[in-house]
C-alpha cells in the first residue's frame, strides 16, 4: 500500500470515528448539558395584618451622607422600594410618586419625625421609611452602609396578622423577651437599622452567596460573585439585606405589642 493510499485510509477511519462520535453525543458541538434545577430565592415575609390587602409602604429619598459625590441616592433609593416590593404583605409605592407629593408639599426633604409621617399621610401609606447612605465605595472589595428608619401610621402596620408565627417561641426565652424595647416617645421610629457591608467581610461574602440562590445561574460567568464584581448588584443585595434586618425589628415590635392589645 502506497503512502497516499494509506493515508486516505486513515482519513476515512478518522472521519467515520468522527461521524459516529456525533450520534452519540461525544462531539463537542453537540454535547447538551442538563439544565440546573431551579431554585426560588430566599423570601421576605411581613408581620402585618393583609386581611384587607397589603400594607402599603413609601420611601423618601435618601440622603447621601457617605462623603463621596459617586454615590447616586436616588438610584440606591429606588433599589430600597424594590427590595420593599419583593417582600411578601407590602405594597410599595414608586420613588416618583413620593418624590411628587414631598413637591406638594413643599418638602425638599423630611427634616423631622413629623414631616415623615405627614408625607405618609399626603400618600396614604401606612409606613413610611426614611435614611441615609453612610458609606459607598464602588472599588473592589465593593462597601456599603444604609441607615433606615421606619414610621408607621394607625392601621395594619400596628397590627400583627391573624396567625402570624410568635418570633419569641423560635428565638428568644421571656428573661430576654424585652431584647427590643419600643420606645414611649409617640415620634420614635418603630424600627430603626444600620448596617455596613464590606467586601472582605466573611459573614456579608456568606449573606451574598445566600442572597444570589435564585437570583443567577450558578454555572454562568464567576457565579454569585457577580454580585461582588459590579456595585449595581451589591447595592441590590444591600437595600435587600437592610430590608430584612428592618422586618426582623418588626416582628419583634407586633411581638411585643400583641400581649397589651390582648
Amino acid at each position: 500500500m502506497t503512502t497516499e493510499q494509506t493515508m486516505r485510509a486513515t482519513w476515512r477511519i478518522a472521519r467515520a470515528a468522527l461521524l459516529f462520535g456525533s450520534v452519540l453525543g461525544w462531539g463537542g458541538g453537540c454535547e447538551t448539558r442538563r439544565p440546573t434545577p431551579l431554585t426560588p430565592p430566599a423570601a421576605l415575609v411581613a408581620p402585618y395584618d393583609t386581611s384587607r390587602g397589603p400594607v402599603l409602604w413609601a420611601v423618601a429619598p435618601l440622603r447621601n451622607e457617605s462623603g463621596t459625590t459617586s454615590a447616586d441616592a436616588l438610584a440606591i433609593t429606588d433599589k430600597v422600594v424594590a427590595a420593599a416590593a419583593q417582600v411578601r404583605g407590602v405594597s410599595a409605592l414608586p420613588l416618583n410618586r413620593t418624590i411628587a407629593a414631598m413637591r406638594a408639599l413643599g418638602m425638599s426633604e423630611l427634616k423631622s419625625p413629623a414631616d415623615a409621617k405627614r408625607l405618609a399621610g399626603e400618600l396614604g401609606a401606612d409606613v413610611i421609611v426614611v435614611g441615609s447612605i453612610t458609606a459607598y465605595d464602588p472599588y473592589d472589595p465593593p462597601k456599603l452602609g444604609l441607615a433606615l428608619a421606619l414610621y408607621t401610621r394607625p392601621g395594619p402596620a400596628e397590627r400583627r396578622g391573624q396567625g402570624a408565627l410568635d418570633p419569641r417561641k423560635l428565638t428568644y426565652q421571656p428573661t430576654d423577651y424585652r431584647y427590643f424595647p419600643r420606645s414611649t416617645t409617640p415620634d420614635a421610629p418603630g424600627a430603626v437599622v444600620s448596617e455596613y457591608f464590606d467586601g472582605r467581610n466573611h459573614q456579608v461574602l456568606m449573606d451574598v452567596k445566600s442572597y444570589s440562590t435564585g437570583r443567577h445561574d450558578p454555572d454562568a460567568g464567576i457565579g454569585w460573585r457577580r454580585y461582588l464584581a459590579s456595585m449595581d448588584l451589591f447595592c441590590d443585595f444591600g437595600s435587600w439585606q437592610t430590608v430584612k434586618r428592618l422586618l426582623d425589628h418588626e416582628w419583634l415590635r407586633l411581638a411585643q405589642a400583641a400581649p397589651a392589645a390582648e
